[in-house]
């Protein structure tokens, strides 16, 4: 009985200790307290950061670093070894993630932090959060834990209040991540338990300013006079400090092109220079480029329009008349001339007509009824983007598993679709496991899209022996988990051609470096397509759009053969298909070679 009674008091002195802070809309911000003053419900433990050192000391190994702080299911091994029936309980994922910058000293990198609300739902039994960071396309990861003491039990007006994680530090500028916040405990049939949103870091221009930034200075100041046949081009420096000694200059015009290396003096003049170009043709539009010699530099687009000069030794043609007098004429030429012609053609027509016995009105309806040529836009009330998961073989290679990644992080950037991958949701998958993770996103996502190739169907390899590392193991498991999430579609697509169900959730892709006699048979049976050849077909199958109707045509920027190059997205995904042709090409002659020497 004593003990009930301690227990009751405890609860009671806790609960008044997140209403005594001074500013109640004051964020909450973790706090350095151990292990064991959590475990044990010590009121100074509040809102704790877990530290790698923390896990060591608890489970007896380190964590990896990418991690962090960070373990699957934290809850039952930090605080539920003694009574797991406080890691059993329902709790709704945060809301309101938001990420906000920070001054960081280094102009080469960016510094954030996280913030969010608790959910109502299950609040009570809230025992914490774990928050990550992953870069969108890659498989750099970043995470922190934060636990409540085990006695805490927070009121519903606790979801009111704001939380905040340590600062995420070193990212790099112009990057794109993804933010997931995820609420403690997490049971494994229950899902929406987190929260995750995708940001970019800023650029160095707006972090630092253009007169920082070395890759993206340019001049911003250009004039541009003419002395006879000479053009003379003035641009503004770059700042000293940001050691840029040359800049070259690239005009064309009529398949022309002219190239000139500058180097200023800039003992003369520090803040402009001005150089010369010679030998243009007069009469001529030319398009000119300057910019730092420098790798990627941003150039400054500028035109140059030489003008015609009268020569001292041209004369003009005797007796020639005014220009006011001859164009007048002409005009009134061509206007009669217009009119006769109107007159002969519409009579001609109507003989015509007569003779044929067709009437005119019923050409002027025909005429007047036909569809105009117009653009056709998406529909702008779709509740959310359509979410597509993306199944591949990692039997390939890493160059064909990093064109896998570019091509989703080119779907999701610039064909307004939610793209699921699991490299990206490596903690998911490592809280669920990757079977259970495939399983619950074929089912949820709107499209299934198979990258197919000649790994689809190799088996996966063994390892030799009896090996006890199970480090292997794990990564052999993972890597053949698509493998058998691909089976899994295949029979699912088998079942539903028997029922004579629709199959247009999923579709089947190859890469250029790929042949169609890599699909499955299983997998014939639905939509496939060439990438990168066909994004467009993809985007219009994702989207439920026809590319073409009588009249109408569907025009999306940056998602054509000859256009997705142009954006950062496309040209990584071109390189990355490029890269994974020759490693595949490579593979082919080192096989023949090996079955010529056998």
């Amino acid at each position: 009985m004593a003990g009930w009674t301690a227990a009751l008091v405890l609860l009671q002195l806790v609960g008044p200790l997140w209403a005594q802070s001074e500013d109640p809309a004051a964020p909450i911000r973790p706090q350095d307290c151990s292990l064991d003053c959590i475990r044990q419900g010590g009121p100074e433990c509040e809102y704790c950061r877990i530290t790698r050192s923390d896990v060591r000391a608890a489970l007896g190994f380190n964590t990896p670093q990418a991690f962090g702080s960070c373990i699957p299911w934290p809850c039952f091994e930090l605080l539920g070894q003694t009574d797991p029936k406080i890691c059993q309980h329902y709790v709704q994922a945060p809301n309101e993630v938001k990420v906000e910058f920070l001054q960081e000293p280094n102009p080469e990198s960016d510094t954030v932090v996280v913030s969010w609300k608790p959910s109502y739902y299950g609040i009570a039994f809230l025992r914490g959060f774990q928050v990550s960071l992953q870069v969108l396309g890659g498989s750099s990861v970043a995470c922190q834990l934060f636990l409540f003491h085990r006695n805490v039990s927070l009121p519903a007006s606790q979801a009111q209040k704001v939380y905040k994680s340590d600062p995420f530090p070193g990212l790099p500028l112009g990057t794109q991540y993804a933010v997931t916040v995820m609420a403690l405990p997490v049971p494994e049939e229950w899902e929406k338990f987190y929260h995750s949103e995708i940001f970019s870091t800023r650029s160095c221009a707006e972090k630092n300013g253009l007169e920082q930034c070395k890759t993206d200075w340019y001049p911003k100041h250009i004039e541009v006079q003419q002395e006879g046949t000479a053009v003379t081009v003035t641009f503004n420096l770059a700042p000293p400090n940001l050691g840029i000694r040359s800049y070259f200059s690239l005009c064309y015009a009529n398949g022309e092109k002219k190239y000139i290396d500058i180097t200023p003096n800039s003992t003369k003049n520090k803040t402009h220079h001005s150089y010369h170009l010679d030998d243009l043709q007069e009469g001529t539009n030319y398009t000119c480029e300057i910019a730092a010699n420098e790798v990627d530099a941003v150039r400054k687009t500028f035109s140059v329009q030489v003008l015609r000069i009268h020569k001292d030794g041209d004369s003009p043609i005797p007796n020639a008349p005014s220009l006011a007098v001859v164009l007048p004429l002409c005009l009134a030429i061509v206007a009669i001339l217009g009119i006769l012609l109107a007159v002969f053609t519409r009579r001609r027509s109507n003989l015509r007509m007569k003779k044929f016995d067709i009437k005119p009105d019923i050409i002027k309806q025909y005429k007047d009824s036909r569809t105009q040529e117009e653009m056709v836009s998406l529909p702008k009330n779709r509740p959310k983007p359509p979410s597509l998961l993306i199944c591949y073989s990692s039997h390939d290679g890493p160059a064909h598993v990093k064109a896998v990644m570019k091509l989703g992080a080119f779907i999701q950037q610039h064909m307004a679709t939610q793209v699921c991958l699991d490299l990206w949701d490596s903690l998911s998958v490592a809280e669920e496991g990757s079977m259970v993770w495939y399983c619950r996103h074929i089912r949820e996502c709107d499209f299934v899209l198979v990258i197919c190739s000649r790994g689809l169907n190799q088996s996966p390899p063994q390892p030799e022996g009896d090996s006890e590392d199970e480090e292997v193991e794990g990564q052999l498991d993972f890597g053949c988990s698509s493998d058998v999430a691909v089976k899994l579609i295949g029979e699912e697509v088998g079942r539903a051609k028997a029922r004579g169900q629709d199959l247009s959730k999923y579709m089947a892709a190859v890469f250029k470096y790929s042949e169609e006699t890599d699909i499955p048979t299983e997998l014939r049976l639905v939509s496939h397509y060439k990438l990168t050849n066909d994004l467009a077909l993809l985007f219009s199958h994702l989207h439920g759009v026809a590319l073409h109707r009588p009249g109408g045509y569907l025009k999306i920027n940056h998602i054509s053969e000859e256009s997705y190059a142009n954006v950062p997205a496309g040209a990584a995904l071109q390189w990355a298909v490029y890269e994974a042709g020759m490693e595949m090409r490579e593979k082919q002659l080192i096989s023949v070679e090996e079955g010529t020497l056998m």
